[in-house]
């Protein structure tokens, strides 16, 4: 099968990858001439080094994605630092840290050692994950995470500390705003695990070089198998020929996977698809939501699809996004902060927007200069007061909440990168759509299909593995 892929992100080429191995000739095209999409290196103008668009973690949970790296050939001790879970405020008043005991122990031992709480806020930690144990980590539809912490007195201090930068950190949606059983879905395969599988993972190169930039080099596992990337390519046009009869796009995708050439079967992907002009048997859409919206709407509609179509539509129109913005300053000289990862107290109204901060220093294999990165989620409000203040307040936010590091290096040069549409609001009853769509040959992946996680980097890599599972299922004539 000849397959084309639109996009070169975490979904993009875990799709490229599952497909070349099955024995498919794929090309991927990528509108940038990067890899990694959301989670890629850029050039700094400001910095003149390379660096990445935004600090991302990955959690020890996050089985697909290590595979897939280990797939590749990567050493993933020495290309990743792996630590067990350590939540601390730069301040240092507030710590809660996972100790090395069996499941469910860890969780014991962490509220017992817990700093900064008091044994009021300790024991309603406790109450509330007993909760989510005995209902088997199903919160009730429709909830957001404000309102089941309400539920469950979840005190003002333990949200402040605990629960609102944890939230804010996995969906990227404010408590208020949040949906409850997503973020139940990230504790159940994190805290609600094996302490193991709460391991803060951090890359110690750039996320382009991490593993999307090896995908090229890569041997497929199939004879036949065979990945092209164009880079610099943005697809802008996208047909199908006669529309025929598609699968309920709501069924989940079977896992019988996709026969190669020289398989038992082959699979038929019929009249086929045309890509800026080319033709493909099948595609796969990993792009973001505008753009995989605007080339759906190029597709005809076919008799008696109407009905999918437009539930399809609405649903991709249904989506908001919140940006995430992340301040890089290049210091004079690195500052004597052990940790990689520390939580910073967020005060909206002093302009102190940062929630976290990372020291290069501590988890870069070969960090070009000091370098702090400064994450702010769910950051509209911060960008609106403009770059120059937003980095003057979270200077002195850096400054304050970290005295007992010494004073701050001065900041030589700084960077704000600002993903406005960084990740979608992960808000009860949104409806995400299945990898197969009504048009036959056209299939779906990204961090906002039904993967059942927030948009983290695990859900890309899950959903681009999906889509190529689907098209086992793709049964047209």
């Amino acid at each position: 099968m000849r397959l084309a892929i639109v996009g070169a992100g975490w979904a993009g080429l875990a799709a490229a990858v599952r497909a070349a191995d099955q024995g498919h000739d794929v090309t991927v095209f990528e509108a940038s001439h990067m890899l990694g999409g959301r989670a890629r290196a850029v050039e700094s103008p400001q910095l003149e080094h390379r660096i990445d668009n935004g600090q991302h973690i990955m959690l020890g949970a996050y089985a697909d994605t290590f595979a897939l790296m280990d797939r590749l050939g990567l050493d993933l001790a020495g290309t990743l630092q792996r630590t067990p879970l350590a939540l601390e405020s730069a301040d240092g008043g507030f710590r809660l840290a996972l100790p090395r005991l069996p499941a469910p122990w860890h969780l014991g031992g962490a509220l017992l050692a817990a700093r900064g709480l008091g044994a009021r806020d300790k024991l309603a930690l406790a109450r509330i994950f007993r909760a989510l144990q005995r209902n088997r980590w199903r919160v009730e539809a429709g909830t957001t995470v404000a309102r089941w912490l309400r539920q469950h007195r979840q005190g003002a201090r333990l949200q402040s500390l605990f629960w609102g930068p944890l939230c804010v950190a996995a969906l990227n949606t404010p408590v208020e705003q949040a949906c409850a059983q997503l973020f139940a879905n990230v504790l159940r395969d994190s805290l609600g695990a094996t302490p193991e599988a709460c391991d803060v993972v951090i890359s110690r190169a750039d996320l382009s070089s991490l593993w999307p930039d090896h995908v090229e080099q890569m041997q497929p596992a199939h004879p036949h198998g065979r990945i092209e990337i164009r880079r610099g390519q943005p697809v802008r046009h996208l047909e199908v020929g006669k529309p025929g009869v598609s699968a309920d796009m709501d069924a989940p995708p079977a896992a019988t996977p996709i026969s190669g050439r020289d398989g038992a079967s082959t699979i038929s992907i019929q009249p086929g698809v045309i890509v800026n002009g080319e033709s493909f048997d099948a595609v796969i859409l990993a792009t973001n939501v505008p753009s995989a919206r605007r080339l759906l709407a190029q597709l005809p509609v076919a008799p008696g699809q109407t009905p999918a179509c437009h539930t399809l539509m609405r649903r991709l129109s249904a989506f908001r996004f919140i940006p995430i913005a992340t301040v890089t300053l290049e210091l004079e000289h690195p500052w004597n902060m052990p940790a990689s990862m520390l939580q910073l107290h967020e005060n909206r109204a002093a302009g102190h927007y940062g929630q976290w901060v990372f020291n290069n220093v501590a988890f870069m294999a070969q960090p070009a200069a000091p370098m702090l990165h400064i994450v702010i989620s769910d950051a509209a409000q911060a960008l609106e007061m403009g770059e120059a203040e937003l980095v003057r307040r979270l200077q002195a936010q850096l400054a304050e909440q970290g005295r007992r590091f010494g004073p701050l290096p001065a900041v030589v040069k700084h960077e704000l990168i600002a993903e406005k549409r960084a990740t979608f609001a992960a808000v009860p009853g949104l409806e995400r759509p299945q990898p197969r769509t009504p048009w036959p040959g056209v299939l779906l992946a990204g961090d906002w299909t039904d993967t059942g996680y927030p948009a983290v980097l695990e859900g890309a890599v899950r959903s681009g593995q999906a889509a190529v599972a689907a098209l086992a299922c793709a049964d047209r004539t």
